[in-house]
C-alpha cells in the first residue's frame, strides 16, 4: 500500500457525497481512484457521487456489479466506473480494456485488489470502513506525494 496522506470522517451520506463533488473537479483523464472496503461501506455512494457531479446532464448510475463497467461521457473525458469484485483473474481486466482506459479515462475502480500487478503506481487508494463509534465511515487515502495537493480539505 502506498503512503498514507490524509484521513476523513464521513459523517454520513452527505459528507461522502460532499468529498466526492469536492474530489470531481480536480481529477481528469489518466487518473485513477481505487476503491476498497467492505460490502456497504460507501465505495459505490462515492463514486455515483462524482460521476453525476461531472455529467452535464443527470442520469441514472447504476451499480457495475453485474456489468462490471459503466462508461459515462462527461464534458472533456470518459469515466469509467467498474467493480472488479466478480473477476476472478487480473488478465481478466485486459479483457475489459481497463487497462488502456487507466491511460485515458477517469477511472473508479471498486474492489481494486481484482487488479494483481495491474494495479497503477500513480493511482489514489481510498479505503472506506465504519466509524469507530459505529458513526459514519473513516476513509483512508494513500497514494503518491503528488495527491497530496489533490486531495480536497
Amino acid at each position: 500500500m502506498p503512503p498514507l496522506l490524509a484521513t476523513r470522517h464521513l459523517s454520513d451520506e452527505h459528507a461522502t457525497t460532499a468529498l466526492a463533488r469536492a474530489f470531481a473537479p480536480l481529477l481528469g483523464a489518466g487518473d485513477t481512484l481505487l476503491l476498497s472496503g467492505g460490502i456497504g461501506a460507501g465505495k459505490t455512494h462515492f463514486a455515483r457521487a462524482l460521476i453525476l457531479s461531472r455529467l452535464a446532464t443527470p442520469e441514472d448510475i447504476p451499480s457495475p456489479t453485474f456489468t462490471l463497467v459503466q462508461t459515462y461521457d462527461a464534458p472533456g473525458l470518459t469515466i469509467w466506473h467498474c467493480d472488479l469484485y466478480r473477476l476472478g483473474d487480473p488478465s481478466e481486466v485486459i479483457e475489459l480494456g481497463l487497462d488502456e482506459a487507466m491511460d485515458t479515462a477517469l477511472c473508479l475502480i471498486e474492489w481494486p485488489d481484482r487488479l494483481g500487478d495491474l494495479t497503477p503506481q500513480g493511482a489514489l487508494h481510498l479505503h472506506f470502513e465504519p466509524g469507530a463509534r459505529g458513526d459514519g465511515r473513516q476513509l483512508a487515502l494513500h497514494g503518491p506525494d503528488s495527491w497530496r495537493t489533490r486531495i480536497p480539505q
